[in-house]
């Protein structure tokens, strides 16, 4: 049997507005299995970040519930939504906000300072995370010194190194041209295939769908479509 690792059954999202609410979503009934790489499709305003914030356990349904890993983000208090994202969910932006005091190493190992790994342990999985994304020879960089193709690799390390089970990117391909748009995009469809890691885009770029096997297509805080398509390969 495949490994539900996201149920989200009549999720409601609201926020205040003025002295009324706004709904963002309105009842989302979805399900994710391990090692899926798919995407939330939709304009801007369709719901696509709000939904992935909930599933990160950035903010919490207004009605509903989303559980991840087995835990219902509703019931997490702040500090075990924390340990919820610091073992097993990654995040990628479409701003990738590196520390530029920090070398790329330094970067990528901020991630694991958090699991109290020893230094041994810390500098393995990192220098793996950095070789997974071709950037272990820049290791001893600043982030000033990477292209904008290079800083969205190191994001995609800080994410990765510590073997979340689910990634969840929010455009992440926005501030990029198609060459390394597209490289970056068969980084990711070959970490899902070789670790099994399930991905979650958020995005309304072409060139992210075309990488991706499913489309959940969000309109006006809805699911209005939800499809199975056959994707680019990685190889």
């Amino acid at each position: 049997m495949s490994e539900k690792i996201i149920v989200i059954e009549n999720l409601v999202k609201r926020f205040p507005v003025g002295e009324g609410e706004f709904t963002a979503l309105n009842d989302i009934n979805l399900s994710f299995e391990k090692g899926e790489f798919c995407g939330l499709i939709g304009p801007s305003g369709s719901g696509k970040t709000t939904l992935l914030n909930i599933i990160g356990s950035l903010d919490s349904p207004s009605e509903g519930s989303c559980t991840v890993m087995g835990k219902k983000i509703s019931d997490l208090s702040a500090k075990q939504s924390a340990q919820l994202r610091n073992m097993h969910i990654g995040f990628i932006f479409q701003v990738y906000n590196l520390l530029p005091v920090y070398t790329v190493f330094e970067n990528v190992e901020f991630a694991l300072l958090l699991q109290k790994r020893s230094a041994t342990e810390r500098k393995k999985a990192v220098m793996e995370a950095l070789e997974w994304v071709g950037l272990e020879k820049m290791a001893d960089k600043k982030p000033s010194k990477l292209s904008g193709g290079e800083g969205q690799r190191v994001a995609i390390a800080r994410a990765m190194v510590k073997r979340p089970a689910l990634v969840l990117a929010d455009e992440p391909t926005a501030n990029l041209d198609a060459k390394n748009a597209h490289a970056i995009l068969q980084t990711m469809q070959k970490l899902n295939e070789e670790l099994k890691t399930t991905f979650l885009f958020s995005t309304h770029d072409e060139k992210v769908m075309g990488y991706l096997n499913r489309l959940i297509h969000l309109e006006d805080g809805k699911v209005a479509q939800d499809e199975w398509v056959t994707a680019k390969s990685a190889r």
